[in-house]
């Protein structure tokens, strides 16, 4: 019901932007430009937790995009679901050109299988709080972004906590690793939707890279690793094993993963695939291609690995 109240009121009542503060609208001009993608780039937090796939930033987490960001995720302003979205859209494609470009998992992807983006999940007492789950709905923004722009998407919702962590928000680099380790998981019957295209992990904000690389981890658990055969979901998978894997909870968000891709995409495999399970064995593996996020520490932007 909070949802959709506040995207009424966003509607009808007059309001300032969420980034700076200017009348009489959601987000300015201004504000926009700096979430429009000119400053994508590769992202390292420092120190580098093990696992991190390839991250890509759309923007720095400061000033107008940092008001964005905690606007969108801790206020309900549900409207700025869309421009973060398309600044998330921004780094997945980055990150899937990198990827290409060095000969990763994604150089078997043609294009036509679709690009599987897996949010990073709140904790469920964090979305009955704000009354959403933000990665998950910007992510659903950014999938229908790169729909439009002729890059087929989907969200897969299939990380779950399998036990309860600590608030991150007062925990240094360390001790966010160690809060993390080992505490999410790929959602029953969810192993088998993630051979449909390549993975990207997607999240709003990297601080430490800890939750995308334990998210990476689940994930690549979840099809028993790199160099590990992978037969757990050799065939394909109903739609009703389908749905109950990743639309576990009925809300908004959930209720728009269910109308977003085709049977055809839900239980085929991406060519990719195939190559794989010859290098790895008698079926295919789970590997993640790279992340992206909307914004990152300034500091992670600063440094230059060439």
């Amino acid at each position: 019901m909070r949802g959709w109240w506040q995207d009424l009121t966003d509607l009808v009542l007059p309001g300032e932007c969420e980034g700076c503060g200017a009348p009489r609208t959601v987000l300015c001009a201004r504000c926009r430009a700096v979430l429009g993608g000119a400053a994508v780039r590769r992202v390292w937090p420092v120190p580098e937790p093990p696992g991190l796939p390839v991250v890509h930033a759309a923007a720095a987490y400061a000033d107008e995009v940092r008001a964005a960001l905690l606007a969108h995720k801790e206020r309900g302003a549900l409207a700025l679901a869309g421009p973060l979205g398309a600044a998330l859209a921004h780094a997945v494609r980055a990150g899937l050109r990198e990827a290409c470009r060095s000969g990763a998992e994604a150089a078997g992807w043609d294009g036509r299988a679709p690009v599987l983006l897996v949010p990073v999940p709140s904790g469920r007492r964090a979305v009955r709080a704000r009354g959403h789950d933000p990665a998950r709905r910007i992510a659903l923004a950014a999938a229908a972004d790169l729909r439009r722009g002729g890059v087929p998407a989907r969200v897969l919702g299939v990380l779950r906590h399998r036990r309860a962590v600590a608030d991150q928000s007062g925990l240094n680099s360390r001790q966010r690793m160690d809060n993390l380790a080992g505490a999410l998981t790929v959602a029953s019957g969810g192993a088998g939707l993630l051979t449909a295209g390549p993975v990207v992990v997607v999240d709003d904000v990297m601080t430490t890279g800890a939750s995308l690389a334990e998210a990476a981890r689940a994930l690549r658990e979840a099809g028993g690793g790199p160099g590990v055969p992978y037969g757990a979901a050799a065939g394909p998978i109903s739609n009703d094993a389908c749905t109950a894997a990743v639309y576990g909870g009925e809300s908004w968000e959930s209720r728009e993963e269910q109308n977003v891709g085709s049977r055809r995409e839900r239980t085929g495999r991406w060519p990719g695939w195939q190559g794989m399970a010859g290098a790895y064995g008698a079926g295919p593996v789970v590997d993640v291609v790279c992340a992206a996020v909307v914004a990152a520490s300034p500091d992670s932007f600063r440094i230059n690995r060439n």
